[in-house]
């Protein structure tokens, strides 16, 4: 497929590897058929799905092996499956640019291929073109991480023909990958990971590229041009596909900001959407919940790209797990009922331990960065007056209380230091059950049993290993975290050296979640320096004083302040547990791969 792109400079436009698994019977009959597509980075370095299968081919060149089940499963239903290998991957030229105009070009030039509007040949250098006549042009693109993501990017054009999308743990804005609010979140930047997937003749010949991916992601946080051009948020309006959105709400590779701000600018444009929410880490909905998984998706792609009237548009909006292997469902999310509620922490009796309500705080904490701490440990030690954390809580809840969407906290400090990066977290205090994210599977565990997905040939089994829930007790559980650095508080895009001393308000944005905290739990906010594992250190070592009359989170709650204030002021006759047991453990940098590539 040509790219119309030159992106490695060789004077030549790049032209991009696409494998296609159709039914012979359309073509016999004249009948056109629509098409699920998958375009990844992945397909010859690190592999697809839980076991990591990559594209295998025959003597020929023709694809033996296509990853995953979407071909084994869809085909033999009446649909076209085309995997894309991105500009500078696999058998294709060009240069991975990390979610830049070649990545979403890449993909673009197939749908526009698939509708009449751009070239393709049938060999990567020679002048014989190819056509979709077999196809209608009706497409729905796929994929879990860097896949999902330009599924999104490619929805961002505006280009007709694609009709939907499935993106699963996906990016919105590349920035938000790599930095929140200045803080740095990886200490590696885009240039290792297009390195990582290059093939090995793009590596010798995209030094240009790499270069400028570098130059483009300075170590400061500071936006960028290169920022702007892979923030598909900003082109939300262009959007003409349908949306089904998957994610894990414990996702510590591609968090769940980048889910909520996505999904509130389609809802804020009229688009038609889809939500899952699971317990787990960043993984695929086939791995947790496989057959309602396959049911719902077919019935989804029939509905958007085949017309089915099969009723999957009237259905609850939203699916979402409570516990593992509960789902609750929701008919529009976050539910109408809804209402951002302004919570503010107060003091404590005791130093660093204070409260939680709808009443103005007064007075001051401080807490001294400590890098070597992570949000488990805060939380384990919520109710002790120590020097890495301020922690503030709600009594036990008399009855449950729902946190669903997006939060903010907004908190008034004063460093010691010129550099100074801020954590808040928000915690279910109270002993539970849940999937083990931070566990290498990240909630599952991989049987060696296996179910069968469609039809299988020779090369490419349409059977896929069982997995069931990785489970784990915790006493308490960190539900939604935002990090920024201070230096950034005059602006999201530009970050200052501190002056020792002053006080600078910032607002941290925290990640999308939906969150039943039940009743006996307390609800807690905590403030602290360096998330450890999650974001890196500044180059200092502050203090920092919270002016508490001038702190605060803003909390989408189910039935707002009203809820709140019921549930806080009551007293359940047994508060259970406490949060002495620890939460999981923070994940380390096993997870710090945009793909899943264990």
């Amino acid at each position: 497929m040509d790219t119309g792109l030159d992106g490695d400079g060789d004077g030549r436009t790049d032209r991009v590897a696409v494998d296609i698994v159709r039914p012979r019977e359309p073509a016999a009959q004249g009948r056109r058929i629509p098409v699920i597509m998958d375009a990844s980075p992945y397909y010859s370095c690190c592999g697809r799905g839980n076991e990591s299968q990559t594209k295998t081919y025959d003597a020929a060149g023709h694809v033996v092996q296509m990853p995953l089940f979407y071909d084994n499963y869809f085909v033999p239903r009446g649909y076209a499956f085309v995997g894309v290998d991105l500009a500078g991957t696999n058998r294709s030229d060009g240069c991975v640019d990390v979610g830049g105009r070649s990545d979403i070009q890449s993909a673009k030039a197939v749908v526009d291929w698939l509708n009449g509007r751009a070239k393709g040949y049938t060999t990567r250098t020679g002048a014989t073109t190819a056509k979709a006549t077999w196809t209608d042009g009706s497409t729905g693109m796929i994929g879990k991480s860097w896949d999902g993501t330009i599924a999104n990017g490619v929805a961002a054009t505006g280009v007709k023909g694609l009709k939907t999308i499935v993106p699963i743990s996906s990016i919105s804005s590349w920035y938000d990958y790599y930095f929140a609010k200045g803080a740095p979140l990886y200490d590696s930047g885009p240039d290792w990971l297009a390195d990582y997937v290059d093939s090995p003749d793009a590596r010798a010949r995209c030094a240009a590229v790499q270069q400028k991916l570098v130059e483009g992601a300075p170590r400061t946080g500071d936006w960028t041009p290169q920022w702007t051009e892979r923030d598909y948020v900003q082109d939300a309006a262009k959007v003409r596909a349908s949306v089904f959105l998957v994610h894990g709400m414990q996702d510590l590779n591609v968090r769940t900001k980048h889910l909520g701000q996505w999904w509130n600018a389609l809802a804020k444009n009229g688009v038609e959407r889809k939500i899952w929410l699971s317990q787990t880490g960043h993984v695929d909905p086939f791995d947790y919940r496989r057959t309602e998984w396959v049911d719902t998706l077919h019935r989804w792609f029939d509905h958007e790209l085949l017309g089915y009237d099969n009723g999957i548009d009237h259905e609850p909006m939203a699916d979402i797990e409570r516990h593992p292997d509960q789902w609750s469902t929701s008919a529009v999310w976050p539910p109408r009922d809804t209402a951002t509620t302004t919570l503010r922490p107060g003091r404590g009796t005791t130093a660093g331990v204070g409260t939680l309500g709808l009443r103005t705080g007064r007075g001051t904490e401080t807490f001294t960065d400590d890098p070597k701490l992570s949000e488990t440990d805060w939380a384990a030690h919520i109710d002790e007056s120590t020097p890495g954390k301020a922690g503030f809580l709600t009594a036990p809840l008399s009855r449950d209380l729902r946190v669903s969407g997006s939060s903010t906290v907004t908190v008034t400090v004063t460093p010691t230091t010129p550099t100074a990066h801020l954590s808040a977290v928000l915690v279910d205090l109270g002993p539970d059950t849940i999937r083990d994210y931070a566990d290498s599977g990240e909630g599952i565990t991989t049987l060696t049993d296996r179910t069968c997905w469609g039809a299988s040939t020779t090369g490419d089994s349409a059977c896929f290993r069982a997995t069931q829930a990785k489970k784990t007790d915790v006493g308490s559980t960190v539900f939604s975290r935002g990090w920024a650095d201070l230096g950034n508080y005059a602006s999201d895009r530009k970050g200052v050296p501190l002056t020792p001393g002053r006080a600078y308000t910032i607002t941290l944005d925290l990640a999308a979640t939906d969150h039943a905290v039940p009743k006996g739990h307390r609800l807690a906010l905590i403030v602290a320096g360096t998330d450890r594992d999650l974001i890196d250190p500044p180059a200092d070592t502050p203090t920092l004083t919270v002016d508490l009359s001038r702190t605060s989170a803003r909390v989408p709650l189910v039935g707002g302040a009203a809820a709140f204030d019921r549930a806080a002021s009551g007293s359940p006759a047994a508060a259970p547990g406490s949060a002495a047991r620890g939460g999981v453990r923070t994940p380390r940098t096993a997870h710090r791969v945009p793909g899943d590539v264990r």
